[in-house]
């Protein structure tokens, strides 16, 4: 009788320890120690542009035959794709410059895109231009780039339109963590001009908004790791886990019979 509710015990202990709790699953949860320091975009620091950036430079003026000359777009392209960028764009090269018409070589690198903006107006007013041109310079950068890895239901290089994405945006446009990914520990590498650091981060918790990673950057790397359920195979949920505990029973059981 003892040994049979030793059995018991150790298959439901088998049961729930295989399974991924709720707790695991469910992002940004008030664990009781949430301060009371806020995040707003006043105090994020501006992107700095980095090597191989892909920049959107744009010059107007009142008569824009003026500023032909300093053009590199393809008029005819109406809407801009993430190709057409890669062709007509400014790449920041391994020097950390980039290269515009008549202009020449620009450099930028550690620059926001504020800082750009303004040094090449004025350039632009100190060489070509008086203030009566109104002199009109855009700079963006060509697409947000960034890659997800690991346990996501989409993995992969991902490219958006916008000037600034978090990581649970980034997550969902790679169709969400799976069941069997590890929330509370998501690395996040980035690179930097002395190189790469890899931050982590735990998305189950609400001070995962104040991380200095929660906000992306251009070209930061994602990996979700797998939980040790999914190590074991013995299932995401308790019905899986139970039906994975019946199969193993049943197996032992046809074998001792047949030895027998």
């Amino acid at each position: 009788m003892n040994t049979r509710i030793l059995y018991i015990l150790f298959l439901i202990g088998i049961l729930f320890t295989s399974c991924v709790p709720t707790q695991d699953l469910i992002y940004l949860q008030d664990k009781g120690n949430q301060n009371k320091e806020v995040v707003n975009q006043s105090n994020l620091k501006p992107y700095r542009l980095q090597t191989n950036d892909i920049l959107s430079v744009s010059i107007k003026a009142l008569d824009d035959r003026l500023v032909e000359m300093f053009s590199n777009t393809n008029k005819s392209v109406l809407t801009p794709t993430a190709e057409s960028l890669y062709f007509t764009g400014y790449t920041v090269d391994d020097h950390g410059n980039i290269r515009i018409p008549v202009l020449g070589e620009i450099n930028v690198l550690g620059f926001t895109l504020e800082e750009t903006r303004m040094k090449i107006e004025t350039q632009l007013l100190s060489d070509y231009f008086k203030k009566e041109a109104q002199i009109y310079v855009n700079v963006k950068l060509a697409g947000f780039r960034y890659t997800v890895n690991g346990e996501v239901t989409n993995p992969g290089s991902k490219f958006l339109y916008q000037d600034k994405v978090n990581i649970l945006e980034a997550i969902a446009n790679s169709g969400d963590i799976t069941v069997t990914g590890d929330r509370k520990d998501v690395k996040v590498i980035r690179q930097f001009p002395q190189g790469a650091e890899t931050f982590s981060i735990d998305l189950t918790d609400i001070n995962a908004m104040k991380s200095n990673v929660y906000n992306l950057q251009p070209n930061d790397y994602i990996y979700i790791k797998p939980l040790k359920q999914k190590t074991w195979g013995t299932g995401k949920t308790g019905i899986e886990s139970l039906g994975t505990i019946i199969t193993i029973l049943s197996l032992a059981t046809t074998t001792f019979l047949l030895l027998k």
